[in-house]
């Protein structure tokens, strides 16, 4: 998978090969069928092996007070930054792109494996975090969605993909989870009246 992705990177997607791939794994191209099937499932197995350390946050139990509730976000909310900041998968995501119109299914994979598996992880927490009377009634996807907005607020991801902005260090991820916890803390805060 490390040759591949590299190669994928170097090359984009339609400009590699198996053999290419083979070649620098130093394995023949029917191990790679043996193990892929084709270049189509290397390329997802490399997003899906990025993206998977994504969800760890989300492995945590699940919050019984609102304090672990914060806990729990800001927790994600920092590693999310730090992993979809990193070199390799904003490569990822700019490959996508740039494939886009010759092999739309790659990124509709990473969409799948991104975005909509970390969208439905984080949504069941705050489904949970509902059903204990820590979050307000709303749909928990239009609360994730604004979690994830507020983590990315001032076009950071765009001018990441664009090269225009460096990867927000430790500091600022921390500030951000911090920001984007507190405001749907605030913003789906349980009123007495529904307790």
């Amino acid at each position: 998978m490390g040759a591949a992705f590299s190669l994928f990177m170097e090359r984009g997607y339609s400009g590699t090969s198996t053999l290419d791939v083979a070649r620098r794994a130093r394995v023949s191209k029917r191990d790679l069928y043996a193990a892929f099937g084709s270049k189509h499932a290397m390329l997802v197995a490399c997003i899906a092996e990025r993206t998977e350390r994504m969800k760890q946050p989300l492995k945590l139990p699940v919050p019984t007070g609102r304090a672990a509730l914060a806990a729990t976000l800001a927790a994600f909310g920092r590693t999310l930054l730090l992993e979809v900041s990193r070199p390799e998968v904003l490569a990822t995501q700019r490959l996508a792109i740039a494939e886009s119109e010759r092999a739309p299914e790659l990124a509709q994979a990473l969409d799948e494996l991104g975005r909509v598996g970390n969208r439905l992880a984080l949504t069941a927490v705050l489904a949970a975090a509902q059903a204990n009377d820590l979050l307000a009634a709303a749909q928990p996807e239009e609360i994730a969605d604004m979690f994830v907005a507020l983590l990315w607020r001032g076009g950071l991801i765009t001018r990441l993909l664009l090269r225009v902005s460096e990867a927000p260090d430790e500091a600022e991820r921390a500030q951000r989870a911090r920001f984007a916890t507190e405001m749907v803390m605030r913003l789906y805060a349980v009123s007495e009246g529904e307790n």
